[in-house]
């Protein structure tokens, strides 16, 4: 399982206050304001107020670049260049303005940076918004949660840790996604002991809030406790995962996780219940389990299952593949169905292992001259490390074809090559060479006699 950095972008456009939001809570503070000054008649707001509330002046900028940016009509594009100038000409009268309306000013600039995509300037933006004075609570805790947005997908991952963690204090709540972000931040900085339960509490309040949980959201928790080799954690999310999605890499993990743990017959019942569900697709997978069957005395299963492999294509009838599928006949002493892929194998390879190989197998199924010739191939192409046993194979089916001067020579250049019972079968050569004299002897002799009756 490999790594991968989340970004955020699509959580901040999601997240940050609203052009229009601004522009609605702008409004009703104007709306107050002109309440008052009808009630009480021409009056300068009193210093306590002057920040609460946008100037008519303001307010019309802001409505007009509310409309530049978000166009009432349907179809109608953006003048977002335009924007920027109204926003640039308010902003020469920056000192000017009261606290609500610097706020106004400077979230408008950062809707406009991001909606250009320009990040550096969104983060300034932020930043400085929250070195306004008296900065409204919700304010600062919306520029707070933005600007950590904006740290993590600029993989400003602890700039991103601090501000959010400054937005948990100043907050009354606590929210699922700032969970998420703080999770993510840690997780890309290998804080994993940090991030395991940030992700479990932005797990618990989305279910706790009726919502369904993606899937990456559990390979994350899943991954991080691999991570720290805590693999009976990691099993529990992984069968959770494949109650939830059942799907093809959650049995793969799951195999992979009870190899990690050494609980191999497990990990051998995944890998066979991922080959029945058909969820693999990949060579190394079907040899895996192949040879896995094979290393328990179960060759004949992953006979079938390297087979199937090779018939669909996914597994490449190469030399390396039928030199372990022959070898997967001889264990399973399926001698017969070994004849074929043995002969493909020596069509590929044409070394003395695979004659060897082919030697062998018609000499279990009592083909004796077969045996002989592949035998004898077997020791012209060499470079066999069991030499002395190919001799002593090839002088048994020697024997039986009655070749006994032959076969007397194959042990003799067997027991020449330290192989320990060679004497034993140069006896045993020498008898039954014997017998077959005596028994032609015998045999002429009573030719000859009918004869002569």
């Amino acid at each position: 399982m490999l790594k991968s950095k989340f970004k955020y972008k699509s959580l901040l456009m999601a997240m940050t206050f609203t052009a229009s939001t601004l522009l609605g809570q702008a409004a009703f503070m104007a709306t107050a304001s002109a309440q008052d000054d009808e009630d009480d008649g021409p009056r300068q707001p009193p210093p306590t107020r002057s920040s609460e509330v946008l100037s008519d002046r303001v307010f019309r900028v802001i409505s007009e670049i509310n409309e530049m940016m978000n166009p009432p009509e349907e179809g109608d594009q953006p003048d977002l260049p335009g924007a920027k100038e109204e926003l640039d000409e308010l902003n020469e009268r920056y000192d000017s303005l009261n606290n609500f309306e610097k706020s106004t000013l400077l979230n408008f600039y950062t809707n406009y940076y991001l909606a250009v995509d320009d990040i550096d300037n969104a983060l300034l933006t932020f930043e400085r918004i929250l070195t306004i004075e008296e900065l409204r609570p919700e304010a600062r805790l919306r520029a707070l949660r933005s600007l950590g947005q904006l740290y993590a997908s600029e993989e400003r991952f602890q700039e991103a840790i601090t501000t959010l963690n400054t937005w948990r204090d100043l907050s009354e709540t606590e929210d699922a996604t700032i969970y998420l972000i703080l999770a993510t931040s840690h997780y890309n900085l290998e804080n994993f002991e940090q991030a395991i339960p940030l992700l479990i509490n932005h797990m618990d309040m989305v279910i706790a809030e009726g919502g369904e949980l993606r899937k990456n959201i559990y390979g994350l928790l899943n991954l991080m406790y691999i991570e720290q080799e805590d693999y009976r954690n990691a099993l529990d999310v992984t069968r959770t995962m494949i109650a939830l999605f059942d799907e093809a890499p959650e049995y793969r993990n799951l195999a992979a996780i009870y190899g990690y743990l050494e609980e191999d017959a497990k990990r051998l019942q995944t890998l066979e219940l991922t080959y029945v569900r058909g969820f693999m697709d990949s060579e190394a997978q079907f040899l895996n389990l192949a040879q896995s069957l094979a290393g328990i005395d179960a060759p004949y299963r992953g006979i079938k299952i390297l087979e199937d492999g090779i018939s669909q294509g996914i597994v490449e009838e190469n030399e390396a593949n039928l030199r372990r599928l022959t070898q997967m006949y001889i264990m399973a002493s399926e001698f017969e169905g070994a004849v074929e892929p043995a002969e493909r194998l020596t069509e590929l390879a044409n070394d003395g292992e695979s004659w060897d190989y082919l030697g062998y197998i018609h000499l279990m199924n009592r083909d004796y001259e077969g045996a002989v010739e592949a035998m004898q191939t077997a020791l012209e192409r060499g470079g066999l490390e069991n030499q002395g046993d190919v001799q002593l194979s090839l002088a048994r089916a020697l024997v039986e074809l009655e070749r006994f001067d032959e076969a007397t020579t194959a042990a003799r250049a067997a027991q020449n090559l330290g192989v320990d019972n060679a004497q034993q079968f140069l006896t045993y050569i020498e008898n039954s060479k014997n017998r077959f004299e005596t028994l032609q002897e015998r045999k002429e002799q009573s030719i000859d006699y009918y004869r002569e009756a």
